[in-house]
């Protein structure tokens, strides 16, 4: 499907998240999970960015404990006014609900300087396209969390229903390496 702009897109995804159940979000999400745990990129990567996912999203619980679980550094962002920071997530416990309703991290700040450390993000959306465009919920906080991380490969992450053949963009909007949905 191709939008108009990226209103109607919006509109479109939220409509469809509407129709899937839980259930079956459960499973789709478990099927992203094990794709992107044997993807290379997820394997060799030493420090990645996940982000704890909303009830609308795939489930990053399994790849927080798989990166836990193989000795990954593992970063989540923690909403700070217009913009995201990145914290050392130090499992389950350490998380408290931040803004948006979002579990965010406790642990101690990433430092900026060290941000081409950073191998792999793993990137939410609203919905991606054919050419790894992302569209996300509107606010820009990866568009500009992402040019920041120089180094990293950019992994999205969404259901099937979240994939289009082609979505509307800006200059600012920041392209995926590549897209997991299944």
């Amino acid at each position: 499907m191709v939008f108009a702009d990226k209103k109607e897109a919006r509109a479109y995804i939220r409509e469809q998240k509407k129709l899937s159940s839980r259930e079956r979000n459960d499973g789709l999400s478990n099927g992203v999970c094990r794709s992107v745990i044997s993807d290379g990129v997820w394997r060799s990567a030493g420090v990645v960015v996940l982000y704890h996912a909303l009830p609308d999203e795939v489930d990053t619980k399994r790849l927080l404990d798989n990166a836990l679980l193989t000795g990954k550094r593992v970063l989540l962002p923690k909403v700070v006014g217009d913009d995201l920071e990145l914290r050392v997530y130090e499992g389950e416990a350490s998380l408290t609900l931040g803004a948006f309703g979002i579990l965010e991290p406790d642990g101690p700040l990433f430092p900026q300087d060290e941000y081409d450390k950073v191998d792999l993000v793993v990137v939410p959306g609203m919905a991606f396209d054919a050419y790894f465009n992302r569209l996300g919920r509107g606010k820009g906080y990866y568009d500009r969390l992402l040019p920041r991380l120089p180094r990293a490969y950019r992994m999205g992450i969404c259901f099937p229903y979240q994939m289009t053949a082609q979505l509307p963009c800006e200059e600012h909007d920041i392209r995926m390496n590549e897209v997991i949905w299944k």
